[in-house]
């Protein structure tokens, strides 16, 4: 074979490969998927991680000390307002409150006697009275002796001084009937201490203490959570928390159930940030509370902070960077250009920007593809 022909081989299997490279390889690795930006609304969310809590927890504590004989509830379970939840052994309290309120009837009984015998004292009075007067007449007329009119004057003394005997036996009993009646009043409220009743209509998170367990007084029994004020404390960044308000709307997903997404508001922000962290704990309340829920359980939130509205917008995974700058590669007449961006919002999967045409073609790079350099040729 001639050196010609050999040469002339060559070059056709150089041209196959170079045909077959083209359009096998470089026309595949040159050529992106396009796409225009949108104009609309865009919703600004903050994210924060935190954990399912309550504004109201009630701890249900022990009045007095003894022996608890009847706990009536559990951990997960509802309760109402005025539902008797524990009761303390009372010991000796009962009978010492029968025996006060038989002293209040015996008191009473005495008053009673006291009244009957103040009534015949006070008829009795009222007679010797008349008889007095009329032999004090008969005495100035001499028509008496003097031993006679002493002895009606003696009788009449004799009563009026049993009268007012009787008067203060009388108010003796009364004070009696206060002293045992406050007596039985302190025993009765000294019992309702050994009775514990919930204060609200709630749900009891957490019991501390058994049946037949000594309590000391002040010693937290069960805890009971206020359902109208369980919210999330999220804890946010304090670079992204300033346009967070209390009013605003939000997300809530909890941990145990990352599928659902409840409705909520931010109801609180606390005034003290986490010097540590640099974080701002933020409250935000469901809508509509979630049955079970869990306290502590770990929960995202998302806030919708803001809106834009007619902003330019691109999806947050075509964002790039070059020369460290943001932002995206456009076709300008079959060549690639890096167009830098200003960032001006960020939803959930969508950026709203700043410095690019709502016309302009995005190039979509891809790992499979040819990386971009500015002025290199692109095909669609």
């Amino acid at each position: 074979m001639s050196k010609l022909l050999k040469y002339l081989i060559s070059i056709a299997v150089l041209a196959i490969g170079g045909f077959i490279f083209y359009n096998k390889v470089y026309i595949p690795k040159t050529t992106y998927t396009m796409m225009q930006p949108s104009v609309g609304k865009l919703e600004v969310e903050v994210f924060g991680i935190g954990n399912v809590g309550a504004k109201d927890i009630y701890a249900i504590n022990a009045q007095t000390g003894g022996k608890i004989t009847e706990i009536l509830t559990d951990e997960g379970k509802w309760v109402k307002k005025g539902d008797l939840l524990v009761t303390i052994d009372s010991v000796d309290i009962p009978q010492l409150l029968s025996s006060a309120k038989v002293a209040v009837d015996k008191a009473h009984s005495e008053v009673d006697a006291v009244e009957k015998e103040l009534q015949s004292l006070q008829t009795q009075r009222k007679l010797a009275l008349t008889t007095y007067r009329r032999y004090a007449k008969l005495k100035k007329e001499a028509f008496i002796s003097q031993a006679e009119y002493d002895k009606v004057k003696a009788d009449l003394d004799t009563v009026t001084a049993q009268l007012e005997a009787t008067k203060a036996h009388r108010n003796s009993a009364k004070i009696e009937i206060t002293k045992a009646q406050k007596s039985v009043e302190a025993l009765e409220t000294k019992l309702t201490r050994y009775k514990i009743f919930s204060p609200i209509d709630g749900y009891v998170i957490n019991k501390s203490a058994e049946v037949a367990q000594s309590v000391t007084p002040s010693q937290t029994i069960l805890k009971i959570v206020d359902p109208k004020t369980v919210w999330v404390k999220a804890y946010i960044d304090e670079k992204i928390s300033g346009d967070v308000k209390v009013g605003q709307n939000a997300v809530i997903t909890l941990r145990s159930n990352h599928d659902i997404k409840h409705s909520a508001k931010v109801k609180r922000i606390v005034a003290q940030s986490d010097a540590i962290t640099g974080e701002r704990e933020v409250d935000v309340a469901f809508d509509k509370i979630p049955i079970p829920f869990y306290i502590n359980e770990q929960a995202e939130v998302s806030i919708f902070a803001k809106e834009y509205h007619d902003i330019v917008k691109i999806p947050s995974n075509i964002l790039t960077y070059h020369d460290s700058k943001a932002g995206v590669w456009l076709n300008q007449n079959g060549k690639a250009h890096f167009q830098p961006l200003k960032i001006i919002a960020k939803g959930e999967k969508e950026l709203g920007v700043e410095g690019l045409d709502k016309n302009a073609k995005i190039i979509i790079s891809s790992k499979d593809k040819k990386p971009l350099k500015e002025g290199m040729s692109i095909h669609l």
